[in-house]
């Protein structure tokens, strides 16, 4: 997948663990680990948007595109 997530990238550099950004964010611990694992299919606006918030940070710092080798 093109797409790569490195959310758990942030939350190490930020010494932030996953269940205090899912609480601060309002979303499940479950969902934050389906996230960093890129398993996930989308994510909403609003949600990247407090992530982002709370860790301080630009979505190109969670989200970074790699086109695929043809």
């Amino acid at each position: 997948m093109p797409i790569i997530v490195n959310l758990d990238v942030m939350l190490a550099k930020r010494k932030v663990k996953s269940k205090d950004l899912a609480e601060a964010v309002g979303i499940t611990v479950q969902n934050i680990s389906l996230l960093k694992s890129g398993k996930v299919k989308g994510i909403r606006f609003g949600t990247l948007e407090a992530i982002c918030d709370y860790l301080d940070c630009e979505p190109g710092d969670i989200l970074e595109y790699r086109r695929e080798q043809s």
